[in-house]
Parts: C-alpha cells; structure tokens; sequence
C-alpha cells in the first residue's frame, strides 16, 4: 500500500475568516483530507508578533478551531491542533535560527511590509517569523504545502534551511514542495479589485466575513466597486471589480464564466451583484449553523484540541529528537 504524502498547513487566529480564505484556501484544504495525509494547525504563536489583548487571542483561537471544523475540516480524518500546544515548534525554531543566516532573512519582503505598518513594533520575532514557519513544516515531515504567491518565500527559505541542515547531518529533513491547487479562487477586495480581500482591511465593506448574516453580505455586494459600464464580461485587466464578482460567483455555483456572461447577457449589474450577494449567503448560511453549534459544545473542541496536539506532538517530537542527536544534544 502507497503511503499517503504528507500536506501541512496552518493560518493565524487574528478573527474571522473571510470569503476570500474559504475560496481560497480552506475549501481546498477540505478538499485534500482523503486524498494526503493532512495536518492542519492555528499557528497562534505567530500571531505574537503584532501586540494583542490576551483575552482575545483566547476567543479568537477557540473561535478559528470552531470554524475549521464548521467549514468541513474533520479531525477524525486529519490531525488539528494549536501550533502553542506542541512545544517542539519552539524548540526546533531554535536551533534552525542558529542554521540560518540573516541576508536570508533580510530578503523576505513580507517582512520589509509589516515592519513599514507596524513601526512602532519591529521586533526580532517579526524578523524569525519564516525560521518558525519552516519549523513548522519541517517537524512533520511534510511533503507538500499549500502556498499563495504571498507565501512562496518563505517555503523557499525552508527548503533552503533543510537543504543545509541535511547537507551536514544526512537525511534529517523531507524537503518540501509547494502544493498548487487544481482549483482556488484568488478573491479580491470588493472595494479595491486590485488588492486581496483581507480581514485585517479597515473597510467593512471591502470583505465578507465567513459569519456575516446574510442581509449584510447582500449590502456588500450591492456596494461592491464595478465599472461605468454595464456588461457583465470577465476581463481582469480593463474590468477586475466585475470579473472578481465572476469569480466568487463561479466558485460558489460551479457555473462556468461563459455561463456566468450568458445569465446576465442584457441585465444590469445591480441583477448580477444580487444574485452574487445571495448564492454567497446560501453558501455560508450551513457553515454559520455549524459554527455556532460548535461554539456551544466546548468540550468536544476542547477533546480535538487535545487530541491533535497528542498526535502532532507524537511526530513532531520524533523529528526534534532526530534533529537533538544529530546535533549532539541527546
């Protein structure tokens, strides 16, 4: 029997998940669990590089967790667990910022942005972010990771480290591949087509959030930023706020852009952004129910969290000790 190969990945528990990380993202991540090996973590260590209240990261966490599994993530067929809970992340981080070096780390451009909106607050963790990204990754021996352009660096880096490491201790590390998605919608802003919708946008109206009622990611859409014409026709370069509006639109029906375009063929945009608006509520409306049912059932997301961080630490833990011996700490 062919073993499966091995998929990880993980987002930060910063609030709500958006449209744009479920189309994006977490849709596919479901979509992965029967085919991989699949591990999935909330990296809430990495959210503690932006100062935060310690009340809220807890909310957030619990919250994040809830709508994994609200979104179709199973742990009865993956392994999902809080990235904090597994202290070989922090470990591991460690010893490959000692195998790192910082021209590597000076390159990352995700850095070079948050320390331009966050001056107030550049600190060394911001700098390591990608050390314990890679260490994340490395631990399990993962094969492939899910990557969006934003995050391709940072991969590269990790193979970079591995490589390395491997080069002076033998086989320690599986160097990991990105995994591209067959099918993943990049959803933009819905004020700004030219950027990705994001939840951390001081615009209300530039994303949906995965818990947004219905009546309200209706209005979004209604506000949504179009063009001055009225042809609904998917040209990203001369039309992207509509061709965005296709793409979420395609993503939620499977109706296919030609299609999309024939729907709409002599209607207006106010026709065509009301019906985007309403196939997204009816797409989210289960997730939601999910969601709070979840949230009223503490133990059993308290019962995954440790059961997760059971299993992730099991092999993390093989991966730290194999790394300890070659180094000469055991």
């Amino acid at each position: 029997m062919t073993q499966k190969k091995r998929i990880f990945s993980g987002m930060q528990p910063t609030g709500i998940l958006t449209l744009g990380n479920y189309l994006g993202a977490m849709r596919n991540w479901v979509a992965l669990q029967d085919e991989y090996d699949c591990i999935y973590s909330i990296v809430d260590l990495h959210s503690l590089t932006i100062r935060h209240e310690p009340k809220d990261l807890r909310q957030y966490r619990i919250s994040l967790l809830a709508q994994y599994i609200a979104c179709g993530i199973d742990p009865e067929k993956c392994i999902l667990f809080m990235q904090s809970h597994v202290s070989a992340h922090a470990e591991l981080t460690w010893i490959l910022n000692c195998y790192t070096y910082m021209g590597e780390l000076n390159r990352m451009t995700q850095f070079k942005e948050k320390a331009a909106k966050n001056e107030s607050n550049i600190n060394a963790g911001l700098f390591t972010y990608p050390v314990l990204m890679a260490a994340d990754i490395l631990l399990y021996q993962t094969h492939l990771v899910p990557v969006g352009e934003d995050q391709k660096q940072h991969l590269e880096l990790a193979r970079d480290i591995a490589g390395r490491f491997n080069g002076l201790y033998g086989d320690v590390f599986q160097i990991p591949e990105p995994y591209i998605p067959k099918v993943g919608a990049r959803i933009m802003s819905l004020q700004d087509p030219e950027s990705k919708m994001s939840k951390s946008d001081s615009n209300q109206n530039a994303f949906i959030s995965l818990l947004d009622p219905p009546e309200t990611i209706v209005r979004k859409f209604k506000r949504a930023v179009t063009d001055s014409e009225t042809v609904v026709r998917f040209d990203i370069e001369n039309k992207p706020g509509i061709s965005n509006l296709m793409s979420i639109y395609s993503s939620v029906t499977g109706k296919s852009l030609e299609d999309i375009e024939r729907e709409f063929e002599g209607k207006g945009y106010g026709d065509f952004k009301l019906a985007v608006g309403e196939a997204v509520a009816e797409t989210l409306r289960p997730i939601q129910e999910r969601y709070k049912d979840l949230l009223a059932s503490r133990d059993y997301l308290e019962d995954v969290m440790k059961e997760g961080a059971e299993a992730a630490g099991y092999i993390a833990g093989k991966t730290l000790n194999k790394v300890y011996r070659k180094i000469g700490l055991r």
